[in-house]
């Protein structure tokens, strides 16, 4: 990748390559779990970029540092739907403008003194942002700069369950690989639902498109957890179809018996180069009676039986030349991603 070196703009401490730096901010990642920004104002890292977010009449995404003495703001108090800082009390309010300094309430605020706001979106029960605009973009790359798509979150039909956040020690690149490897199921999922006698992949084939690809993936490993007393009918085939939009976000459609839907979708948010936030809602047609802290832990297990895998992978990150790690032919998705990637960054 020939990116220049210039450093101007990036956060203090930035972990990772400049250029790839300013393509990633152009993406949508979640920040946090729109449930709880009531309680703000609260800190997040997104790119190593030190944000702060709460809720009024809507969502609000600075970066977390006041203007006038540069103390975190998350440090500070939420005064009905604005912020106080910590050290000198100065009120921010829509938009990140200063309006109210204490101890010169009559004076004019000068614009150095608003914050730095970034675009807040709610969607799928988590608050997205971005730091920099799309525009100057590749138009035929305009799409993969959109929030993505989530499969039956709006149907009626479907339960809507937003978990816990998960870090994981490691880069969001390798996570989404793990997410999208179904080689793994019996070896790394022992615990929930893989199946160490099961373990032949079916042969599969991805399809590219616009935002990344898609696969249909058609197996008799099942989705039930490990002791679970259902079983598959006989003959059944699970259909898992993964869809992908770069650079790190994943979904995944579990068709189970009767009609039965499972969506998860793998939003990993790259706290920087070296840390992940993995936000993951679920909608689900069916056991919709079962507790959601049942489907909390579940959803922890899973990925923390991924999460160790990922902490201890070396070379660190994703390797964007696909011929840079053996592959056998199960690792179809995982060529593909890095392919994918390859066309999103240059």
């Amino acid at each position: 990748m020939n990116h220049p070196p210039s450093r101007t703009n990036l956060p203090r401490n930035c972990t990772f390559d400049p250029g790839d730096w300013r393509i990633l901010t152009r993406s949508w990642f979640p920040v946090a779990i729109a449930a709880q920004a009531a309680a703000g104002p609260i800190g997040a890292v997104l790119l190593d970029q030190p944000l702060v977010y709460r809720t009024g009449m809507s969502f609000i995404v600075a970066g977390d540092l006041c203007p006038h003495r540069g103390v975190p703001l998350s440090m500070g108090f939420q005064d009905g739907d604005r912020i106080r800082c910590a050290y000198d009390g100065l009120r921010f309010g829509a938009e990140g403008k200063c309006d109210h300094v204490p101890t010169s309430p009559d004076m004019r605020i000068p614009d150095r003194l608003h914050l730095k706001t970034y675009p807040a979106v709610e969607k799928y029960g988590l608050i997205w942002t971005r730091l920099r605009e799309a525009a100057e973009a590749d138009p035929e790359k305009q799409a993969i700069y959109g929030i993505p798509k989530m499969p039956h979150w709006d149907d009626p039909e479907f339960q809507q369950i937003v978990c816990p956040t998960i870090d994981i020690g490691g880069f969001a690149g390798r996570q989404v690989e793990g997410f999208l490897d179904v080689a793994h199921f019996g070896f790394v999922h022992t615990e929930t639902f893989g199946d160490r006698a099961n373990t032949r992949v079916p042969s599969y084939v991805p399809e590219t498109n616009d935002v990344g690809f898609t696969v249909d993936y058609w197996s008799s490993v099942a989705n039930y957890p490990v002791g679970s007393k259902a079983k598959s009918p006989e003959g059944f085939e699970w259909l898992r179809h993964f869809e992908v939009h770069l650079p790190f976000t994943a979904s995944i459609t579990v068709h189970f018996p009767d009609n039965g839907r499972l969506v998860v979708m793998n939003c990993a948010s790259p706290v920087s180069s070296r840390m992940t936030r993995l936000f993951a809602p679920i909608a689900r047609n069916f056991d919709k009676h079962i507790p959601v802290e049942v489907v909390h832990e579940f959803d922890r297990q899973v990925f923390e039986e991924d999460r160790r895998v990922v902490e201890a992978q070396k070379p660190e990150f994703l390797p964007l030349d696909p011929e840079m790690e053996a592959h056998i032919p199960a690792n179809r998705e995982i060529r593909a991603q890095t392919h994918q990637l390859l066309r999103f960054i240059n």
